[in-house]
């Protein structure tokens, strides 16, 4: 599903990701770990090509994303979804809108909207705030609403970047058996986290990135670092 090989990125002199080399097959649930500054990000923006790596290769399924024209890269990212830590919800759309947004982008048709937008927002638990705005709802709600949009054009990756942060512990379980729900029906999950409780009960795999190497890779791993 996703293959880094012999992946570099620098930025002038100083080193994004050194030599990385992995796989997470189709359907995996992957922890994302490190200290601060270590490449995490790096390896997000290089899967969606928001940056150019500077040697290797980076497939997404069976696209090379290395060598993708501009013109693709639209149809990229319609195939990764993406979970942030501070929700980024439209303030001025209600949640319906708010999830109908990430459909209307591509030019799904209306009908397609009406009949699976409520479908996204069932999935995640928020049917009854369709019609209400962000600033309406908990951190755990948005949350969710962010989630339904990220998975309403159903990717196959799902990128979920520290999205328990701004939640508290009993809000954070919450998203998470909701993601693991959504890995359930067959969605790939790389999660970026700092949450060691999170990353230590689940028991899914861990990858480990420090100052732009892979130091660990562990099917049953323990969070190992300081933020």
């Amino acid at each position: 599903m996703i293959r880094f090989q012999d992946v570099t990125k620098m930025y002038g002199s100083n080193v994004g990701l050194s030599d990385v080399n992995l796989s997470i097959g189709k359907g995996e649930f992957v922890f994302l770990v490190g200290p601060s500054g270590a490449g995490k990000s790096t390896f997000i923006k290089l899967l969606l090509k928001e940056i150019e790596a500077t040697k290797g290769k980076i497939f997404l399924g069976d696209t090379e994303v290395t060598h993708l024209s501009n013109r693709k890269i639209p149809k990229l990212r319609r195939n990764i979804g993406i979970v942030f830590q501070d929700f980024r919800l439209l303030p001025q759309k209600t949640v319906f809108e708010n999830v109908a947004f990430a459909m209307d982008i591509i030019h799904m048709t209306s009908r397609s909207i009406k009949r699976v937008v409520p479908q996204a927002l069932s999935l995640v638990g928020i049917s009854e705030k369709a019609n209400q705005y962000p600033h309406e709802l908990s951190a755990g709600e948005q949350q969710r609403v962010s989630i339904a949009r990220s998975i309403i054009n159903n990717p196959s990756v799902l990128i979920a970047d520290e999205p328990t942060g701004n939640l508290d512990p009993d809000t954070a379980w919450e998203i998470m058996r909701l993601l693991i729900q959504i890995n359930l029906r067959g969605t790939t999950i790389v999660m970026v986290t700092h949450a060691k409780e999170i990353v230590d009960k689940m028991e899914k795999r861990v990858i480990g990135i420090e100052r732009g190497k892979i130091v660990r890779d562990d099917m049953r791993g323990a969070y190992k670092y300081h933020v």
